[in-house]
């Protein structure tokens, strides 16, 4: 039998018993039992070793197959709807007719039940591979809130969702993705929040995906990203299941991949990556406090180096003489002008990160540390470096972990080095120069049709309520304009009793 000339099953078992053998391969995870009762029914239930829960396939399946219930599968006309409604009525189960689609379930962790004389087949859920249990979050760490992250299941992170939002308005919609991997894809939103018109740009541009593989979210991140001319993450991607709890009430649409903890969640704005999860689980003046922190890190890391770099170079004369002094004494020795003494030592520190995070856990910061301090001291006392330098080079690495969302943390580490390169050519003017440019591209962008600097440019007064600032939960009545068009109003006045 070809299956490119006919894609349905073969009513012979054994036409049917030898496909299958010859489109795997005989592969060593394959598994195939042939199965004869004293009813006369003859069977094969085929499954894919691993993959399977090997208490359904043996303590189920099997023993109810070779039963004596099957008097009652003999005397019935349709032993196939019998099977599927009786004997096997223990899970989910799925009448199948085509290759394609069995295929899919068999590689999904279904075992199938095929029967002589019988063109369908009948799929039966026992997913039984081995799962890695819901730990602690490790790239977005709290001090107060739920320690629970999002595991490579998305059964279970379709659960974790479920869990913190219990509402029929909470729709799911599933698609496989990837010609050869078949990646489940799923969109979470909320109905009677979420704008329509984002929820359907969502579901274009995944469909619109035409690749072989999906094996990590980041690929659909980069597939479905409004524009890549730009060091700017447009999509939002956590681990946390509150995180992403927060952003569908606020009427964004999540997209949930299989075999990733990582959830994607659009669109998503500036000033969203400068948020945490624990801002709305503190008093509002302790988050507005740690939010205002975290916006001057963003300024250390993005311009500390460059401003050094303009100021001794090109602008002496707005240093106080006695530091001025200082810093010629440090720079007497240094061969190298300011932005390549800059420059080595921002590369090192980069070089440095990378290897901690490479290398094993017992290892990796004691590393990263230590050959930090033992490279920056070398380097001073070798005359090759000044000490002011290794300063800012710390200050500037320090507040880049600031930053919550390692994604933004990234895009500024790179254009640091870009205002580096103005402030050497230009000085503070190149400076200046390139800020604008950056605040002009910040403003040209959107994700998924909304401005990425929502709530700054254009300026929404409402907004204002969780962007710089955060208010008592008292005073945010009202969800943003940009992602929730539908239904504004999240929190209703208290009425107050007289007493």
């Amino acid at each position: 039998m070809n299956a490119s000339v006919d894609k349905r099953l073969d009513r012979k078992l054994m036409s049917n018993l030898s496909f299958i053998r010859a489109s795997f391969g005989n592969s060593q995870d394959l598994v195939i039992k042939e199965m004869n009762n004293d009813n006369g029914l003859q069977a094969a239930l085929v499954y894919m070793d691993g993959l399977t829960d090997s208490t359904v396939i043996h303590h189920v399946i099997l023993d109810y197959f070779m039963s004596e219930e099957q008097t009652a599968s003999r005397k019935s006309g349709n032993r196939l709807l019998y099977l599927k409604n009786a004997v096997l009525a223990v899970g989910e189960t799925v009448t199948i007719s085509e290759w394609d689609p069995l295929f899919y379930q068999l590689l999904s962790g279904w075992a199938v039940l095929l029967l002589a004389d019988s063109p369908d087949a009948i799929c039966v859920a026992a997913e039984g591979w081995k799962d890695r249990n819901v730990s602690e979050p490790t790239s977005q760490v709290v001090v107060r809130g739920p320690m629970e992250a999002f595991t490579e299941n998305i059964a279970t992170n379709r659960a974790l969702i479920r869990r913190k939002i219990k509402d029929p308005q909470l729709w799911t919609e599933g698609m496989e993705i990837g010609k050869i991997t078949k990646t489940s894809v799923s969109i979470m939103y909320l109905r009677n929040v979420a704008d329509e018109k984002i929820v359907e740009e969502v579901r274009k541009r995944l469909g619109e995906i035409n690749i072989d593989g999906i094996l990590e979210s980041g690929y659909i991140e980069e597939l479905i990203q409004d524009t890549a001319l730009t060091p700017f993450a447009t999509i939002y991607n956590t681990e946390r299941p509150d995180t992403i709890a927060a952003g569908l009430l606020e009427g964004r649409v999540a997209i949930l991949v299989d075999g990733t903890p990582f959830v994607l969640l659009v669109p998503a704005l500036f000033i969203q990556f400068f948020q945490s999860a624990e801002d709305y689980y503190q008093r509002a003046d302790i988050s507005t406090l740690l939010r205002i922190l975290r916006f001057i890190a963003f300024m250390i890391t993005l311009l500390a180096p460059s401003l050094y770099i303009a100021i001794t170079t090109f602008h002496q004369e707005m240093l106080p003489t006695s530091l001025l002094i200082n810093l010629a004494a440090q720079r007497e020795g240094v061969p190298f002008p300011a932005f390549i003494e800059a420059l080595a030592m921002e590369l090192t520190f980069e070089i440095l990160r990378e290897a901690g995070v490479r290398m094993p856990k017992t290892v990796g910061q004691a590393v990263s540390i230590v050959g930090t301090l033992v490279i920056g001291q070398a380097a001073v006392d070798a005359g090759i470096v000044s000490a002011a330098m290794v300063i800012i080079v710390s200050i500037t690495a320090i507040s880049s972990f600031v930053i919550p969302a390692t994604s933004m943390s990234i895009s500024v580490r790179m254009i640091r080095f870009v205002l580096m390169g103005l402030a050497a050519s230009f000085g503070l003017f190149g400076i200046l120069l390139g800020y604008i440019l950056l605040v002009l591209h910040l403003n040209s962008l959107q994700s998924f049709g909304i401005p990425y600097m929502q709530s700054f440019s254009p300026f929404i007064w409402s907004n204002q309520k969780d962007t710089l600032f955060r208010l008592p939960w008292t005073k945010m009545r009202t969800r943003a304009v940009a992602t929730a068009e539908k239904n504004l109003v999240r929190q209703r006045p208290r009425n107050k009793q007289k007493i």
